[in-house]
């Protein structure tokens, strides 16, 4: 009987092969190894001797089992493979696996492995900064940052405020382009190659923390007939919402271009899961292409549709780069309700004025919040502005001003932490920053990667499968 295995490749090895060996009789077998070559997560595969589901409940010998994890539950039948999420590196790990018939219950005794440390490559992604910690609150301290590295192979992160890797899944062949987090506890992503522009792809992936795919669209398959940018939610758990490039063949002869011309716009596509269609708008429906006097400048990439998201009410609020521009779509009719900054409908006070929007949506105090690239004046900042539909009128809630030595002026995202704190990430410089509404700086995080965005996920959010 073996007592403690330390992990010595990606494959699986046999830990037990006697239910003698255990105090539950069912279990046949268990054998383990990482999963999917991943450091962070371990299978179990168990076979029991009869009809049972199975479950591993697991625990860091650091912290003993008074802070027990739970592995998912398995189907009913004779194999079983659980995977276990928040592996730390180097650390030795206790389980127990249950088995459940019919409502009764048999543990096993408690076996050990000791996970390795992480591949070379992942040991530098990230390096935190915090001059003073106490500073910092305590629902970003328990919280975990989504960041994702869009070149092959991609890679999808999550990490903790100390810069440590606490979870990660890597693509061969893709990288992933855009990630968001799902309220599923699910990573709804777009795909794409490094052919593709970086935040464009033709692929949409969803998968579970433990790694399983749930949804895997391809452009071509069902009614996915777009490339895919810049954004991917999820309306509901069977509706993904995602940003498209729509194309339309006009006549530019008249301004001296080609009699079959094409213009790079917009578009919001929802597909069910199967990819059908369920609802598709473009920016064609509403702007006419002739009224912009630099067409044939701005046609490969006319307006440039960066983030998308839901307003309280249902309806869309969509942000361009191009134009400079937020807009409200009617999520039925597709009809525009509002477009805000630049020429645009809402009357904007003086100090209400921004260059480039990024990762558009409502705050928890129910502002329009984001980040403006600042082209403009070579400044990046953090608008969040009070929108008033029945005036007609927008006024400034805060505007951050960041350190010009953190300038970004493509990409980006800002995300309210609490009521004074915000998460910001400017792209290009690398580094993810929380931010007082002055605009000082409390924390930094350094990435090899450019992420496009880093998006914040609460600690009960990520429960069980990831614990501080």
């Amino acid at each position: 009987m073996i007592k403690k295995l330390i992990l010595k490749g990606s494959f699986i090895l046999a830990l037990l092969t006697l239910a003698s060996c255990s105090k539950n009789q069912i279990i046949s077998n268990i054998n383990i190894g990482t999963h999917g070559n991943n450091e962070l997560k371990i299978q179990i595969d168990v076979t029991t001797n009869d009809q049972a589901q199975v479950y591993a409940e697991y625990w860091s010998d650091k912290e003993g089992n008074q802070n027990k994890m739970t592995s998912p539950i398995s189907n009913s039948g004779l194999k079983h493979s659980l995977v276990l999420c928040n592996i730390i590196p180097e650390t030795d790990y206790s389980f127990q696996l249950v088995t459940v018939q019919g409502g009764n219950k048999q543990t096993s005794k408690v076996y050990n492995f000791k996970s390795r440390k992480l591949p070379e490559w992942l040991q530098k992604q990230f390096k935190a900064n915090c001059p003073k910690p106490e500073l910092l609150p305590e629902n970003f301290k328990k919280g975990f940052l989504l960041l994702a590295k869009r070149e092959t192979p991609g890679t999808a992160y999550i990490v903790d405020y100390k810069g440590n890797l606490r979870w990660y899944h890597t693509l061969e062949g893709t990288g992933f382009k855009v990630v968001h987090f799902t309220k599923d506890q699910t990573i709804l992503s777009i795909l794409g190659t490094n052919d593709e522009p970086t935040s464009y792809g033709s692929e949409i992936l969803e998968i579970n923390l433990q790694g399983d795919t749930l949804t895997h669209i391809k452009k071509g398959e069902g009614d996915l007939k777009q490339v895919l940018h810049h954004e991917i939610i999820k309306k509901s758990a069977n509706e993904i919402v995602a940003l498209t490039v729509e194309q339309k063949i006009i006549d530019l002869t008249s301004i001296g271009g080609k009699k079959q011309d094409t213009i790079n716009g917009d578009g919001i596509l929802i597909l069910d899961k199967k990819g059908k269609q369920l609802w598709k708008w473009s920016v064609f429906d509403d702007l006419d292409p002739f009224k912009d006097k630099n067409l044939l400048k701005t046609k490969k990439d006319w307006t440039h549709a960066n983030s998308l998201s839901y307003d309280t009410d249902g309806n869309f609020l969509i942000s361009f780069y191009n134009n400079g521009q937020i807009w409200k779509i009617n999520a039925k009719t597709g009809k525009v309700i509002w477009k805000l900054g630049k020429d645009g409908t809402m009357k904007m006070a003086p100090d209400t004025n921004f260059s480039q929007a990024h990762a558009a949506h409502i705050d928890q105090e129910g502002s329009l919040l984001f980040f403006d690239n600042g082209v403009d004046i070579k400044e990046s900042s953090v608008f969040a502005l009070k929108v008033d539909e029945k005036s007609n009128s927008v006024k400034l809630d805060f505007h951050i001003k960041l350190p010009k030595d953190i300038y970004n002026d493509r990409m980006g995202s800002a995300y309210m932490i609490n009521k004074d704190l915000f998460l910001v990430c400017c792209s290009k410089r690398h580094i993810t920053v929380l931010t007082n509404k002055k605009g000082i700086l409390l924390w930094a995080l350094e990435s090899e990667i450019p992420p496009y965005r880093t998006i914040f996920i609460p600690k009960e959010k990520l429960k069980p499968f990831l614990l501080n």
